[in-house]
């Protein structure tokens, strides 16, 4: 898990960002030192949720292991996973997660409703690692 970048469980999970107090642009991954808008003289970053839902903006398979923090045993099989970029309307911006485990490409189309919902990394007999994935939720465009 990368600290601040979601918290809670079931429907009270959330992504977290940062907003710029002074020109309200939306960061995810959380900005935490300036605002990176080139035209924002600078403001405060203050810790927001985003929202649960959006809307699929584009989304591919991953044929390849994925780098850390993923981790993969290459003695083991591995089946690749659908990689969706959601659109958040609210903030305006979009955000990369992998699906939820069973939807493939196939069942995706551009401008379908997701949710954003816990998921697991990696685990271990002592430790979960958990990640956030999209899951569709039958809306449409």
């Amino acid at each position: 898990m990368v600290a601040g970048w979601f918290a809670g469980d079931g429907n009270d999970f959330r992504l977290l960002g940062t907003r710029c107090s002074a020109c309200a642009s939306v960061f995810f991954p959380r900005e935490d030192t300036h605002c990176r808008n080139p035209g924002c003289p600078g403001g405060e970053l203050v810790e927001v949720a985003l929202s649960r839902r959006g809307r699929v903006w584009s989304y591919t398979d991953s044929r390849y292991r994925p780098p850390s923090p993923y981790v993969t045993d290459p003695e083991l099989s591995w089946e690749p996973r659908a990689l969706i970029a959601v659109e958040l309307a609210a903030e305006r911006i979009v955000v990369l997660g992998q699906s939820v485990p069973g939807v493939t490409v196939a069942d995706l189309t551009v401008g379908m409703e997701v949710e954003v919902v816990p998921g697991v990394l990696n685990e271990d007999a002592e430790t979960t690692w958990t990640t956030w994935h999209w899951r569709p939720t039958g809306g449409t465009a």
